[in-house]
């Protein structure tokens, strides 16, 4: 392990440095969106741009590393990034910052897959575990973080804008200097939806009903906080109390889930996300049952992608593992950009708290279907089942076949025993 943190720490500083940024930016959009007087319909296009570029990039990026290479796109996504950073407060529309939100979502993509593909040549098979975790640990720490950043200066002013500019602009010098500029770069092309769908219903469905709720706290979760009147301190202890929920929660639901009927616990994990969202919406006169709320929600909402890509990996042979996590990505990424605009509406109508009712009724449909597909087909015996591997939602599918990777590792060493 102190040979992987040898040859990666640079790796990992500069992917906190670039989760810090889109941290940052992604709340203070929230926030500034409401000074400037945009409607929550505006700012619910401008959030889900961002998604629309992360999928589009996770689809385009890979042969542009393959014609030009890993240190030219990673040099050139970086750089755009930081230019429209700059360009936000300066050109203060909502639908040019639309189309900025959809640069944003691709550079960033990009910059991951890069970064991603460079900690998988760093990783072995005895470190891929701990590898993966650290990743993760990583890139939620680093939202967290951005929230204080919220705090240092006005978001009705440039500073906060020139500050995430800066730190993507830092990342880009321990990453290129200390990573290999070459690693073997080859991304499997995804399943058909049909097959994936034949192969897990409840995987793919989960996975689009959590892009969603994803999207609902990476994009709008700021924006909420503006309409229902918090402090800026508020807003940025609330965003990040979604991400301390995962941190805290991920490691434990992992291991259960090792050990038990995955299906069961998608069930339970989704109810009890779908409760707290219930009592969020309830809970509009009391800071301290949002800020639980939204712990609950977190850390059991981010929790479940994993878990569903695990569960999915229950029912295909190892070929197919791969294939599948890039259909299930993007299946992801069709409810993430879906999230925000039906979020929108929903506090258009319901007020602030549609902003919740959203995410309740989302992760309760979730626990539903999963209550009837355990009716539809017996669960494979624990003893068969695949490794779960902790991964964020904003994962790439890079490492989300590094994870597959780690699982299949993990299978083959049970087999030996």
């Amino acid at each position: 392990m102190f040979g992987f943190l040898n040859n990666a720490w640079a790796l990992l500083l500069g992917v906190l440095l670039l989760m810090i940024g889109n941290g940052l930016q992604g709340t203070l959009l929230g926030v500034r969106g409401s000074i400037e007087g945009f409607s929550t319909f505006e700012m619910s296009v401008v959030m889900s741009a961002y998604f629309l570029g992360f999928l589009f990039a996770s689809r385009v990026v890979p042969n542009m590393i393959r014609n030009v290479g890993h240190v030219r796109v990673f040099a050139a996504l970086a750089s755009f990034i930081s230019a429209v950073l700059i360009l936000y407060p300066t050109l203060a529309n909502p639908w040019i910052w639309a189309v900025g939100r959809v640069v944003i979502g691709f550079c960033f993509c990009g910059v991951y897959i890069t970064a991603e593909s460079w900690l998988n040549a760093a990783a072995t098979n005895e470190t891929r575990g701990k590898a993966l975790s650290l990743y993760m640990l990583v890139q939620v720490v680093g939202i967290v973080i951005a929230q204080g950043l919220l705090l240092v200066a006005d978001p009705g002013g440039f500073v906060l804008f020139v500050i995430p500019s800066i730190l993507v602009s830092i990342a880009v010098a321990p990453i290129l200097l200390a990573a290999s500029p070459t690693p073997s770069f080859d991304t499997t092309k995804p399943m058909s939806l049909k097959r994936l769908w034949e192969a897990s219903p409840l995987g793919c469905m989960g996975m689009f009903l959590l892009g969603g709720v994803f999207a609902a706290q990476f994009g709008m979760s700021a924006v909420y906080g503006g309409k229902a009147g918090l402090s800026l301190p508020q807003i940025s202890a609330f965003v990040a109390s979604f991400y301390v929920g995962a941190v805290l929660l991920q490691f434990p639901i992992g291991w259960v889930s090792d050990r038990m009927d995955r299906r069961l616990l998608i069930l339970i994990v989704s109810g009890v996300g779908g409760v707290a969202a219930v009592l969020g919406a309830l809970a509009s006169g009391s800071f301290v049952m949002l800020i639980l709320a939204a712990a609950l929600i977190g850390g059991t909402s981010n929790p479940l992608y994993s878990l569903l890509i695990a569960y999915t990996n229950d029912y295909l042979s190892r070929d197919d593992m791969a294939g599948a996590s890039g259909g299930l990505l993007f299946i992801n990424g069709l409810g993430a950009i879906a999230g925000p605009l039906i979020i929108g509406w929903s506090m258009d109508f319901f007020g602030p708290r549609g902003y919740f009712l959203l995410m309740a009724v989302l992760l309760l449909l979730l626990a539903i279907y999963a209550g009837w597909r355990m009716t539809q087909r017996a669960a494979p015996a624990v003893a068969d089942t695949n490794a779960y591997a902790p991964l964020a939602p904003t994962s790439t599918p890079v490492a989300v076949e590094l994870a597959q990777e780690y699982a299949q590792d993990v299978a083959d060493e049970l087999a030996k025993e």
